[in-house]
């Protein structure tokens, strides 16, 4: 890969083209968990480079705005949040969810000021987030629930880790199928089961195969694709497959379970810092959020600080222990999202790809690449961004699959292990 194409798909401040992708996406600001409460502390988050504060108001409506106050540049997530507003701490200006300047404690009643207003983001809730449309107002599209939260009763559980890394090389990680029958070799081992099986600690997969035979298919919203992998049981007639699909410009659907579906979201913080996100959901079953995130070694308090900044992590080599090692963990790394997150961070703020080998286990990637970066170019060149065209796949459609199927089964027919074959996994 070339270094200015590298720099294409990596680089999302200010005008950069990947930005300008994403913005033309609503993209998740926090978790509502997070500001659940009316009046409650306002939340700092940071969204492609730019710095906003989040709050509820006294109503109950959120409100997404720039940090720093319009003011001298003071920062609002000091402020108080009272009487259905946000008012700066420094001079009193308050600011309601729409930017609205409710009040200007310092200046006369008929100050020419009263008509200024703050930068203030669309927003919606929906699946456990809080969402903002960064884009150009004129420009925003109708919200459309993500593919892992297809109804408003559609239980989800979240797991939220900051990755002190490119978005990109984040990503390429939640596509990788080959890397799990490694690395996560111990959270996912062989057993003599029908599919991928949960259990309290570990997710039980009927093959041993580590080197998967990928088949990928571009869509209109992005890529889906196969790793095709030997099973332990009846190989000479069937295939143990595990599906995935890329929802441009930042979600992944990863293969399922016996008792919860899997999604990830790596939304980019900027240029060198990347939030993680990873849901487990299901119409009726699925994990409850303390269950999911004491699996995941990612509980708040814990795991993680009050910023999602990782107690593990590569300033302590992870806390990896190699005497557990020694005894038959693989990583000697405690929790799937820190095993990533090694790996990840250890290719530097952001990887170069121009030293990259990749094999015929890397067809996603090079998708990835080759598509993201066209998508690069086609919005430079005044294009819509990939997956914001109108009249494309809509997202609840979409899914993942994994299973055992006969040899000559075509993976495109299968959508989730919990639904009949369908003409197309899109």
């Amino acid at each position: 890969m070339r270094p200015a194409d590298n720099e294409l798909l990596c680089r999302v401040e200010g005008d950069a083209a990947m930005g300008q992708i994403m913005r033309q996406h609503w993209l998740p600001v926090c978790m509502s968990e997070e500001v659940s409460d009316p009046d409650g502390a306002p939340q700092r988050a940071r969204l492609l480079g730019v710095d906003l504060v989040v709050f509820r108001d006294s109503k109950g409506r959120v409100g997404v705005m720039d940090e720093h106050c319009p003011h001298r540049g003071a920062s609002l997530a000091f402020g108080r949040n009272e009487d259905c507003g946000l008012r700066c701490l420094y001079h009193g200006w308050k600011f309601g969810v729409d930017g609205e300047i409710l009040d200007m404690a310092s200046e006369p009643p008929d100050s020419r000021m009263k008509n200024l207003r703050h930068k203030a983001y669309p927003t919606h809730e929906a699946g456990g987030f809080v969402w903002a449309w960064l884009g150009e107002p004129d420009a925003m599209r109708p919200f459309e629930p993500p593919a892992w939260a297809p109804l408003p009763t559609t239980r989800v559980s979240i797991v939220k880790m900051h990755a002190a890394c490119n978005w990109a090389q984040v990503l390429e990680g939640a596509i990788d199928s080959a890397h799990s029958s490694s690395l996560h070799s111990t959270n996912m081992p062989t057993a003599e089961v029908e599919g991928s099986t949960a259990t309290d600690t570990a997710w039980l997969r009927p093959s041993n195969d580590k080197a998967p035979r990928l088949e990928v298919q571009a869509t209109d919203y992005g890529f889906h694709y196969a790793a095709i992998r030997r099973p332990i049981r009846d190989p000479e007639t069937h295939a143990y497959i595990r599906t995935t699909v890329f929802v441009a410009p930042f979600t992944v659907l990863i293969p399922p379970n016996d008792q919860y579906n899997l999604a990830q979201m790596l939304v980019p913080i900027d240029d060198v810092n990347c939030m993680f996100y990873w849901m487990a959901w299901h119409p009726t079953k699925g994990i409850s959020q303390d269950a999911w995130r004491r699996f995941c070694a990612a509980e708040p308090g814990v795991d993680l600080d009050a910023d999602w900044r990782k107690a593990r992590n590569l300033s302590n080599n992870f806390l990896q222990d190699r005497e557990a090692m020694k005894a038959g963990d693989f990583t000697g790394i405690v929790g799937i999202p820190a095993q990533d997150m090694a790996m990840w961070e250890s290719m530097g703020p952001i990887a170069d790809r121009s030293a990259d080998h990749l094999g015929s286990s890397d067809g996603a990637i090079i998708q990835f690449r080759r598509q993201m970066v066209a998508a690069a170019k086609a919005v430079l060149a005044g294009e819509p961004a990939i997956g914001a065209a109108a009249g494309g796949t809509p997202h609840a459609h979409l899914a993942s699959f994994e299973g055992l199927v006969p040899r000559d089964a075509d993976w495109r027919a299968f959508t989730t292990r919990n639904a009949p074959p369908a003409a197309a996994a899109e």
